[in-house]
């Protein structure tokens, strides 16, 4: 398994800071400071030794908007995958449910529509939005966000100019670490398959992907690079692609599992056996992971902890002013590397 540990924010103690004194998520953390009775006895006297030996306080607006008056967030968000909408939509949800939050979903398609966008957040008298990628990019909603008053909060890859309040994995590292797993196994063509052009995350994991080549010693072979939709059908596109070359690659690194799981179907519709012919590897852990044939080798996001942590923020800074300049709250969470049969040993050749 390989990790990294989270960037603890500065200022005042945070849910997330007890969480980790305590050894639990930030998710428990919020059940027991809303006295959920599904918290275990053990498990609540811990959390609560944390609160003290950390001087938490729980934040008073969070407090009130769980309390009789609802806040009214929403979720901004253009994923291509369904399937990541689906498993971050329920997990979002549930998180909301418990704090007392009302939420809604507003898929952004048109990246011009800036004003429609603004519209319906002000009819359903939004307060505060979760932006998932690429919006945290989009300078010119991100302005009108602020201009509102809109609290704002990104999840996923965003570029690092960009000022706001985040809650994440470390995209550019996990793609490295994935590669150099494959690496480990003895792969040197490695085959990759990048994500939408333009998303921030492809650029960060395509980058990750090189960064650990160069230090292998090996150069990148653009035969052996690709891009897709982070779709089913880009991904088994791309995969048609590098399976089709004369000299193809020993392994395949799709930027999400969707992509990934079409490479598998590939590899199979062309006679070849995974992983003994070629070894594939995905991104996220989706559900899709562990429902094809041979489950995936995978990087885990740990969605339920970004999506606590995403309201948390986003409760926090509704009707706070932003402080120019001040600094920003940046939540860098652990990932996990998943080892499956979708990735072994090339066959000698």
């Amino acid at each position: 398994m390989v990790t990294r540990q989270p960037r603890r924010t500065a200022g005042a103690v945070t849910v997330h800071d007890v969480a980790q004194h305590a050894g639990v998520s930030p998710m428990t953390v919020s059940r027991v400071i809303n006295n959920d009775a599904a918290v275990r006895p053990q498990t609540r006297k811990r959390v609560e030794a944390s609160i003290r030996v950390l001087g938490y306080r729980p934040n008073p607006n969070a407090r009130a908007l769980s309390g009789r008056v609802p806040a009214k967030v929403a979720l901004l968000h253009r994923f291509p995958s369904p399937i990541h909408l689906g498993e971050f939509a329920i997990s979002l949800l549930e998180v909301v449910a418990r704090a007392h939050v009302d939420i809604a979903f507003h898929r952004v398609s048109d990246p011009s529509d800036v004003q429609g966008v603004m519209k319906e957040l002000a009819i359903g008298k939004v307060r505060g939005v979760i932006l998932t990628p690429p919006l945290a990019d989009d300078a010119a909603l991100v302005l009108q966000l602020k201009t509102a008053n809109i609290a704002v909060v990104a999840t996923g890859a965003m570029r690092a100019e960009r000022r706001l309040p985040w809650v994440g994995i470390d995209d550019r590292h996990a793609a490295s670490a994935m590669t150099e797993h494959l690496l480990s196994l003895g792969h040197r063509r490695i085959g990759f398959i990048k994500g939408v052009p333009g998303f921030a995350s492809a650029e960060v994991r395509f980058a990750g992907y090189v960064a650990a080549l160069a230090a292998a010693g090996l150069e990148v072979d653009e035969d052996l690079v690709t891009s897709g939709e982070y779709d089913y059908r880009s991904g088994a596109k791309a995969a048609e692609r590098l399976l089709s070359h004369r000299d193809p690659p020993t392994a395949i690194f799709a930027s999400n599992d969707e992509m990934a799981a079409a490479t598998v179907a590939v590899a199979h519709r062309r006679g070849l056996g995974v992983p003994d012919d070629v070894s594939v590897c995905g991104f996220d852990d989706t559900v899709i992971a562990t429902t094809i044939f041979p489950e995936l080798t995978t990087i885990r996001r740990p969605t339920d902890e970004i999506t606590h942590i995403a309201v948390d923020l986003l409760i926090a800074s509704i009707g706070k002013p932003p402080r120019p300049g001040g600094e920003l709250p940046h939540m860098l969470l652990d990932y996990e590397l998943i080892r499956r049969e979708s990735a072994g040993p090339p066959r000698p050749r």
